[in-house]
């Protein structure tokens, strides 16, 4: 999966994994994760196990929700990606900081 965006393989689903996307419904296209931050290793490996892309996002009350999501096609894990369309980011320095 680090090598490009392949979230299955021929041999090792069936084999494996298979049992595992059954539990959660086995109709699984894509999973979303939030709140908290998730280390990269542990969300490499359900991307893996559940044969589908986990989306890393952050948000706050403020932006209604969601403000950056991470892309489908980006197979790196431990960021939540860039800002949606329809926010707007800055940054500013603050001296006490």
């Amino acid at each position: 999966m680090a090598n490009g965006c392949h979230y299955t393989h021929s041999v090792w689903d069936p084999l494996i994994f298979k049992n595992l996307k059954n539990l959660i419904g086995g109709r699984v296209r894509t999973m979303i994760t939030g709140s908290a931050p998730i280390s990269a290793e542990v969300l490499s490996f359900l991307k893996v196990c559940f044969s589908a892309p986990i989306h890393e996002g952050y948000g706050q009350t403020e932006s209604s929700a969601a403000s950056c999501v991470t892309n489908a096609s980006d197979p790196t894990a431990g960021h939540v990606g860039g800002p949606l369309p329809c926010i707007r980011i800055r940054l500013r320095d603050i001296p006490e900081m």
